[in-house]
């Protein structure tokens, strides 16, 4: 089985200082998200073994942070195509994955990324809020294999569920 968690960025903060959207800093509520949301796939014992992170500020410390929080041993790789990539590329993203891995965790951006979850499962939109994750699972043994509905949504949870 193939599993991805998908991991929207952190809430960012919109008065700071910032040449680009690209460069948008997370906020305090933002980063306390980021570091509950790691320590909560520690706990359930589901941390990936490869988190791909867009390259947007607010989207690489989502994922810095979150690894920091519960000490992940997951290899982090960025990749700028996620902000602004498509439901497909991000598809061809996980289809470009090393073999060895059986569970990627990529973190980054709305709209793509409830689209993708929606177009993987064959499910309803999802209200992907910051901070939020997704864990869907594919019963493939190669990530060559997944397809557009053909996943299965395991669950999907906010920080503001997991209390203080």
């Amino acid at each position: 089985m193939k599993s991805i968690i998908l991991f929207r960025h952190g809430k960012s903060d919109w008065d700071a200082s910032y040449d680009s959207d690209h460069d948008r800093p997370l906020s305090k509520r933002g980063v306390c998200a980021a570091m509950k949301m790691g320590k909560f796939l520690a706990e359930s014992d589901q941390i990936p073994q490869l988190v791909i992170s867009s390259t947007a500020v607010r989207a690489r410390t989502t994922a810095e942070l979150a690894m920091k929080s519960a000490s992940w041993r997951s290899q982090l790789n960025l990749e700028r195509g996620i902000y602004g990539g498509s439901p497909d590329f991000l598809l061809e993203l996980v289809h470009a994955q090393d073999e060895d891995f059986d569970s990627i965790c990529l973190v980054g951006h709305e709209p793509n990324f409830s689209s993708f979850i929606s177009k993987a499962t064959h499910g309803d939109y999802l209200n992907f809020t910051t901070a939020n994750m997704a864990k869907i699972n594919f019963e493939v043994k190669s990530w060559l294999q997944v397809q557009f509905g053909k996943g299965l949504l395991e669950w999907h949870q906010q920080p503001k569920r997991l209390g203080n």
